[in-house]
């Protein structure tokens, strides 16, 4: 901030944001790598394991369940980090979708201050433009306490909307019981599923999946020209398009595009959905969210 000298900040995430360790090498940034455990094994995401082959794991019906950084992956993370900067600045996933949050926060209390965890409350995309928003903050000289305090006042922000391909996973996670998942696929129902914060809620329930994309794309519109309406006057809002498919799928590309179409007027943006998200929904699953993101902070 003006008439401070400008703290080094190190800002740190995890790959539920979507970001792998290339595009954090780009954007200066340090990542821990999530687990996922395939039939008793550990691997890192964005180093162990790749998406294609996650997938094949998973749709071969593997046991592959999401895990949590150890308490000495997060500390050694930290006491690292700590050599170089001034300060850390960690944004987990939502605490309402891990533990991560909450066993970093215990951890950072032994830091005096130079460690701050951010309640976000966001996961995969809306959690990336938490920590563009946080680079964008430390840049204008903003110390780790100030950047926490901003992003946990913005965090609900942001909503996503999901639906998914097959009811297979939601099932195996205990999110609906069987006879729902065999009657949901016998009527060809498609949840919609919405991220509003804290946790993953069921928003609607429809018949294939076209029309589950025109409510989730309705849904969004909504949020922007209802609860979101003073950010779309500030031209403060970000749409992205989010999916659990392969580059070369059509189906990627095509609703990538439906989402461009559908909100002109805004930036939009693309990614996959991380590991540990698409565990949950499996494989040919579709997002879309709104975010509202941090201003340019001139004259601060």
């Amino acid at each position: 901030m003006r008439g401070k000298a400008m703290k080094n900040i190190a800002i740190l995430t995890d790959t539920n944001s979507g970001i792998m360790p290339e595009e954090a090498k780009e954007l200066g940034i340090h990542l821990i790598l999530m687990p996922v455990i395939i039939d008793g094994k550990q691997y890192l995401e964005g180093k162990d394991i790749t998406y294609r082959q996650f997938f094949e794991y998973l749709n071969n019906d593997a046991n592959v369940t999401t895990s949590q950084p150890s308490m000495g992956e997060i500390k050694q993370s930290f006491d690292n980090l700590l050599k170089d900067y001034d300060e850390v600045v960690f944004i987990p996933m939502s605490s309402g979708l891990s533990g991560t949050c909450q066993t970093a926060a215990m951890i950072a209390e032994d830091y005096d201050g130079r460690v701050q965890v951010v309640n976000n409350q966001r996961i995969s995309v809306t959690m990336k433009q938490s920590v563009l928003d946080a680079i964008h903050l430390a840049e204008h000289g903003f110390d780790a306490v100030k950047i926490k305090e901003i992003l946990e006042r913005e965090k609900f922000n942001s909503s996503i909307y999901i639906t998914v391909q097959t009811l297979k996973f939601l099932k195996k996670g205990g999110r609906i019981t069987p006879a729902a998942a065999a009657i949901g696929t016998l009527l060809k129902i498609k949840p919609v599923l919405q991220i509003q914060g804290e946790k993953l809620d069921a928003y609607a329930k429809v018949r294939g999946m076209a029309q589950a994309k025109n409510v989730m794309l309705k849904a969004v519109r909504n949020d922007i020209d209802g609860r979101f309406a003073e950010f779309t006057r500030q031209k403060r809002i970000r749409v992205h398009a989010a999916y659990t498919l392969f580059d070369e799928e059509p189906e990627k590309e095509e609703w990538i595009g439906t989402v461009k179409e559908n909100f002109r007027d805004f930036y939009v943006s693309s990614n996959p959905l991380s590991m540990s998200i698409a565990t949950h929904i499996g494989y040919g699953a579709v997002a879309v969210t709104a975010t509202a993101f941090i201003p340019e902070l001139e004259g601060e």
